[in-house]
């Protein structure tokens, strides 16, 4: 099974905690060109009402909200959920100091526990890719949703992270960075099809960004979290690190090409 997929091993190992999303999420922090940042911008498109539900179906450790915790209308009753206990868990630390009205709750996106029609906006931030059955999830959005509800799906394209890949490939063209087939089940040039299916008015957006990274050690933590970290083991992470580190000696920076966006609909 790809491990993009594989619930088993997303659960107990890939997203058991928080420490690999954060590997990664302090690269795109320290070194992205877009200092805007990712979580400030998918806010800044989320179109609701002063007072609506909102369910955030795949969480993480909550990186949506507490980046966002200073502009959260007080009319916005909010369910943080995910598939891993220890991501609600940590979320739910996170945000303990907020005074927002958060919910936390372990839920699959599959299987969504609320009434239809309950929901004002369900948000899938960087997960569809992972879910084994999208028209079952798809069909859980479209349920819950009252009618005018919108729905937010975020996604990378095809040729996000690119230089990495290829800067692990030059070291060994067997490794594979993903740890299996890449994630193409639901990437920005096939989700508006997927997206459509289900609701109205898809509008894809677009989030300019790039990294530009200038030490060595962040990048290989952000590889090493990732699921193909076996694939780097013993012998072969070595030379990995000598390439890295020569890059940077060279060059002074590694460009790193970043392709993310949005997709909004509507019921």
């Amino acid at each position: 099974m790809n491990k993009f997929t594989d619930q088993t091993y997303l659960q107990t190992d890939q997203y058991k905690d928080p420490s690999n999303l954060d590997a990664r999420f302090q690269l795109h922090q320290r070194f992205s060109t877009n200092k805007h940042g990712w979580a400030r911008w998918v806010f800044d498109r989320l179109d609701l009402p002063p007072e609506c539900d909102v369910l955030d179906v795949g969480c993480g450790p909550g990186y949506l909200w507490y980046r966002n915790v200073d502009r959260i209308p007080g009319g916005w009753a909010i369910t943080l959920s995910d598939f891993s206990a220890g991501m609600v868990h940590e979320a739910q630390q996170r945000l303990s100091a907020s005074e927002s009205p958060f919910g936390f709750g372990v839920i699959d996106a599959q299987a969504i526990p609320f009434p239809a029609e309950s929901l004002d906006a369900v948000i899938a931030n960087h997960v569809l890719f992972h879910v084994p059955d999208r028209a079952k999830a798809f069909s859980e959005v479209y349920r819950v949703l009252r009618p005018g509800g919108r729905f937010y799906a975020s996604t990378v394209g095809r040729t996000h992270m690119q230089e990495l890949h290829d800067l692990v490939h030059r070291v060994d063209p067997t490794i594979n960075p993903w740890g299996g087939p890449p994630p193409t089940s639901f990437l920005l040039e096939n989700g508006l099809d997927q997206v459509s299916q289900w609701f109205s008015g898809v509008t894809l957006h677009r989030y300019e960004d790039a990294l530009v990274v200038t030490e060595a050690e962040p990048l290989i933590a952000y590889v090493l979290s990732g699921m193909g970290k076996p694939n780097l083991a013993g012998d072969k992470l070595a030379p990995f690190v000598e390439s890295v580190e020569q890059e940077l000696a060279s060059r002074g920076s590694i460009y790193i090409t970043k392709d993310s966006g949005m997709f909004e609909a509507l019921k």
